[in-house]
């Protein structure tokens, strides 16, 4: 039988509660399966851990879960606890100490979902962004100085390197290749930011003479929300930076119904380290506590780890699963029904168990 090791960190707000559906059905595979194991260890950090402790997690925390391979994490973030020390104190620690440079985000309008576009659904919006994970706009460079004082001053630092552009191109250039439409999307903003993103502009035309089977085409970031919203089947795979893939798979994750249903993929190609998946929907305390958080966004997250794993077979019956659920229409207050959070859970479990799922 095969064995993963797999750290949950549940993290904040709805954290918990989703990460405690998704372990539910990844259970439920397991016993559906009977080839494969996971052995699960969760960890308490987070914003109560920082309030208890001071940091997010402990001085230690990379060394312990790089045995793991892979992490399954819920949300970070607190009311109390400001955002940039919740951020850099837990998640971004764990993307970048592990060199998860490639953030994967699939976006897809499942069976029973009515989406927000007019003349939109399944099949018409089927995308996969590829969010650059390590640098960016995101690196962390730049600082303030004379606080308080009316000359002061906060840089933000993008960096852009040869390395860092190169190896996301090329992991979106064959991602493309590996999809049916093999068509990639690069956005910049080249005109007004004319260093590094003309620098990633060189590379993106650069790398695409190694797949020579790919078409791709290049979008201002700014133009490319009017493609998403008016020509969303004109789309298919996507690659942008730390800074706009962000923004951009908010948008995708709306237009598809939810951020609900929104899954990510924290991803270190080269498997030198544990990668990491979570949904993108954040911590929202707003709806903690009260049972009714969309557990799909976390199901697809486990989906994609399966399929990280080598699990593929059981990556798809958990994806079909899911789509039976939706398509019958049990679904959260997000996406229009009155379903709790275990209802859907237990739904999808039943799915999984079925003979024809």
């Amino acid at each position: 039988m095969r064995e993963y090791s797999i750290a949950a960190i549940p993290a904040d707000g709805i954290g918990p509660e989703v990460i405690a559906a998704g372990l539910q059905a990844l259970r439920t595979l397991e016993q559906r399966s009977g080839d494969f194991r996971l052995r699960v260890e969760e960890f308490p950090w987070g914003s109560d851990y920082y309030k208890a402790h001071g940091v997010m997690m402990p001085a230690d925390g990379l060394e312990r879960l790089k045995r793991f391979d892979a992490i399954f994490f819920g949300a970070v973030g607190a009311p109390d606890v400001p955002d940039h020390i919740s951020l850099w104190g837990l998640r971004l620690p764990i993307c970048q100490g592990f060199d998860q440079y490639a953030n994967v985000r699939p976006t897809k309008i499942l069976p029973g979902i009515v989406p927000p576009l007019r003349d939109c659904g399944p099949g018409d919006l089927d995308w996969v962004i590829v969010r650059e994970n390590s640098e960016g706009e995101y690196s962390g460079h730049g600082g303030r100085a004379h606080r308080g004082l009316p000359e002061e001053v906060g840089t933000e630092v993008a960096i852009f390197t040869r390395v860092g552009v190169t190896r996301i191109m090329r992991y979106a250039f064959r991602l493309a290749q590996a999809r049916p439409r093999k068509f990639l999307t690069v956005v910049t903003k080249s005109n007004a930011q004319r260093h590094g993103m003309v620098m990633w502009d060189e590379i993106a035309a650069e790398v695409s003479r190694e797949f020579p089977d790919v078409t791709w085409d290049k979008m201002l970031v700014d133009a490319m929300t009017v493609r998403m919203v008016l020509k969303p089947a004109s789309l298919d795979t996507i690659v942008a930076t730390n800074l706009h893939a962000d923004i951009l798979s908010d948008l995708a994750a709306a237009l598809a119904g939810s951020l609900g249903v929104a899954p990510t993929g924290n991803i270190d190609p080269e498997r030198r380290f544990p990668s990491m998946f979570e949904p993108i929907h954040g911590s929202a305390f707003d709806i903690a506590g009260k049972g009714i958080a969309n557990p799909i966004a976390t199901f697809w997250t486990g989906a994609q780890m399966l399929e990280h794993l080598g699990e593929t077979a059981a990556a798809a019956r958990l994806m079909a699963a899911v789509e039976r659920v939706t398509a019958s229409g049990v679904l959260t207050p997000d996406l229009g029904g009155q379903a709790t959070t275990q209802e859907v859970t237990n739904a999808v479990c039943n799915a999984i168990r079925s003979a024809n799922a």
